[in-house]
């Protein structure tokens, strides 16, 4: 074989090595929602591709095959023939004899692994990286051809790699699973915000839609000191002024306990009590049965239960069983849309900024809190509220004027100090917060505090 003719035989070996190379990087960045979108549409190139990603390990490693073979072959031809047309120019530049072999050699290797590198690995991995799914419909019709071809050769390794997998514990998979993660979809999230492709009220909608799954119903209730009660032995008359006093329509209903809760009364139980009745009908009569649920129940699946059960109301049990609380439909509601206020709420205490503190209300939880002021309050099992944070540093009930430090003693960045204005109930009420560092902003990057 000629040097000219080998030269040539190393560039259609390295296109056939770039092939491969954009074969495997186009079908694992291509997005598959896209493709099958347009398959769908009646677009059969598309409808090809998705074909050849359903059996993604298996073109994988076909790919994997060409390139191995077609860089063998390069690496046999590639080295002696450069090295053939190199060699008269070393002998003009005067280079000894015994040291034009070797020199001659190595700079063959060198062209051959630039040639190979460049057009046959790195050129094919970025276009496809770049135009994964028009790469990946327009070879779909050759590598379905290349596939049946190199198939039982390909099949053979596959196998061979896969019995050798499982006998390590791990299970092939013939597919891969796209999708980002929760932390990936967060921070697109908050750079589209940043850019102004999306409002700050639908990036603080869309950012509260990834974590609601991670919340519970001990997290949305409203808490048992909060929460009215009548007992069972309360008329109707009862019911009614309280709900003309605080508006809310529905109640648990206590027994004998405190912590026994033998149903709910509301409206609907009300509509159905004659007016002359009312100051003589007990609630243990009409009330419906209570909608339990565990403080530990994720609010996915209590919005299940709800309407599995045709309720807006349900108690949430502790541990112990005994009432932690009370959520509706409304409280759920407002873990994906934020505060919903109407004419029934009261007003609590706002989340105002006075210098370089931040004033808000102690019950809010520590998540909300960090999210509202951009401060980086740490969250923790032990605790759920900022008043239960403030409680859990003290190791004490806290007292107005009470001050502390909470975050790493490390760091100054992530530190945040904790001043108690008002106290009720033996807990914070009323508290201002600054940070003693740097503060994260709603975009993810920092400011100083």
């Amino acid at each position: 074989m000629t040097a000219a003719v080998a030269i040539l035989a190393v560039f259609v070996l390295t296109f056939g090595t770039a092939y491969f190379v954009a074969q495997e990087f186009a079908y694992v960045s291509a997005d598959r929602v896209e493709l099958a979108r347009r398959a769908e549409a009646g677009d059969k190139r598309a409808a090809s591709a998705i074909r050849v990603m359903e059996h993604l390990s298996f073109m994988l490693s076909a790919a994997q095959v060409g390139i191995t073979v077609t860089g063998l072959i390069v690496g046999l031809i590639a080295e002696p023939a450069f090295a053939q047309i190199v060699r008269p120019f070393l002998d003009a530049v005067g280079l000894p004899e015994n040291a034009v072999p070797g020199v001659s050699v190595a700079i063959g290797f060198a062209i051959a692994t630039i040639i190979q590198m460049v057009l046959g690995e790195l050129f094919p991995k970025n276009l496809a990286l770049a135009t994964p799914e028009r790469l990946a419909v327009l070879l779909a019709p050759s590598t379905h051809v290349y596939l049946a071809v190199s198939g039982p050769v390909v099949r053979l390794f596959d196998n061979s790699a896969a019995w050798l997998l499982r006998r390590v514990g791990i299970e092939p998979v013939e597919e891969l699973h796209h999708g980002a993660t929760l932390e990936e979809l967060g921070h697109v999230i908050g750079e589209s915000e940043a850019g102004g492709s999306l409002s700050a009220q639908l990036s603080g909608i869309l950012g509260r839609a990834l974590s609601f799954s991670e919340h519970t119903a001990g997290e949305a209730m409203v808490p048992r000191p909060d929460v009215r009660s009548v007992s069972s032995d309360d008329t109707a008359a009862t019911v009614i002024e309280l709900i003309a006093a605080h508006g809310h329509s529905n109640y648990p209903v206590r027994g004998e306990e405190t912590d026994d809760v033998t149903g709910v009364v509301g409206v609907r139980e009300l509509m159905y009590v004659a007016p002359g009745a009312v100051d003589t009908t007990l609630i243990g009569d009409i009330a419906r049965p209570a909608l339990l649920v565990p403080d530990s129940l994720p609010l996915p699946a209590l919005v299940e239960r709800m309407q599995d059960a045709g309720d807006e109301f349900a108690c949430v049990v502790d541990e112990y069983g005994g009432l932690a609380g009370i959520v509706t439909l409304e409280d759920v509601s407002e873990e994906l849309f934020g505060d919903i206020t109407d004419e029934t709420d009261e007003q609590g205490v706002p989340v105002t900024r006075q210098g370089d503190w931040w004033q808000l209300d102690a019950g809010l939880r520590v998540d909300e809190a960090a999210d509202r002021t951009g401060l980086p309050l740490h969250e923790s099992d032990d605790y759920d509220t900022v008043a239960g944070l403030i409680v859990a540093e003290l190791g004490r009930f806290a007292e107005p004027g009470d001050r502390l430090v909470v975050g790493d003693g490390t760091n100054d960045r992530d530190q945040v100090e904790i001043e108690v204005v008002t106290v009720a109930r033996h807990v914070p009420e009323l508290v201002r917060l600054r940070g003693l560092g740097r503060v994260r902003t709603g975009d993810g990057a920092e400011a100083a505090s």
